[in-house]
């Protein structure tokens, strides 16, 4: 593969409505969006799934009976990354409206999120290292054409 390989598996669960969530991601966007995101090849899963979905895999795997917007299980870094980023409807549609961001915009910022996760990246190790993420989450949002989710310029 090419540098910036992808392949991508865009996966959708079964929960109210599903088809405005399609619609803010279509395929080549997705692959549009992780790409300028990963900084090697990767193989990754994007799951889109219901509040109870969400909620179980964050108490299941995390110790935390809630749903999130983006949960990161990466697998690999080198010399592939490979993982899966599950992202939950109902929470990604809330913040979105509850931050005046359109649904695509705040699903393009969380799959960036999650990709950098997914290649090391941690924002709860410390404030510097949460500088330096969303620093950069700005960098390759704005290559995107897509504005700071976090209200800078």
């Amino acid at each position: 593969m090419a540098l910036n390989g992808l392949s991508l598996s865009l996966q959708f669960g079964d929960f109210p409505d599903v088809a405005l969530h399609r619609a803010a991601l279509p395929r080549h966007s997705v692959t549009r969006w992780l790409r300028h995101a990963l900084q090697s090849d990767a193989e990754i899963t994007v799951r889109i799934v219901g509040q109870e979905e969400g909620q179980a895999l964050n108490r299941d795997y995390r110790g935390k009976d809630y749903a999130t917007n983006v949960l990161t299980f990466d697998y690999t870094q080198e010399p592939l990354v490979t993982a899966d980023l599950v992202l939950c409807a109902p929470v990604v549609a809330r913040e979105a409206e509850e931050n005046g961001k359109t649904l695509k915009a705040h699903y393009a910022h969380l799959l960036v999120h999650g990709t950098l996760h997914a290649q090391g990246w941690d924002h709860e190790t410390g404030e510097q290292d949460a500088e330096e993420m969303e620093a950069y989450e700005i960098e390759i949002l704005a290559g995107l054409g897509v504005a700071s989710p976090y209200g800078e310029p």
